[in-house]
């Protein structure tokens, strides 16, 4: 298993559109087979920086991911939307993987 993180640099006056698109992939990504932490936008601090988290199993599973997020009728709007708006200014994105596991998990 490796994490996606996708850092993004927004316009700060255009957070709500960033959240638009962060409900938006809530629903495609996990609809075309990744395993989706969550969209996190700006709250105190930086008011430009977001990121988005998701698990895959592989590089080639990623590809196909992607191949499907294309295809989807809401990935497809949701990519056009963000070239439409342009309230993404830049996207870097890293492939990780989780080097404590296995770990505990405290409960509450």
């Amino acid at each position: 298993m490796i994490t996606c993180f996708i850092r993004y640099e927004i316009d700060p006056f255009r957070k709500e559109a960033f959240g638009d698109y962060a409900r938006n992939w809530g629903q495609a990504i996990p609809r075309c087979g990744a395993d989706l932490v969550g969209y996190f936008g700006p709250h105190e601090g930086s008011s430009t920086t977001a990121y988005g988290v998701y698990n895959i199993e592989s590089l080639a599973a990623y590809e196909a991911y992607r191949g499907r997020l294309a295809q989807d009728p809401l990935g497809k709007e949701n990519y056009e939307f963000a070239r439409r708006e342009r309230f993404i200014l830049r996207e870097d994105r890293i492939f990780l993987k989780n080097m404590s596991l296995p770990h505990s998990v405290v409960k509450p």
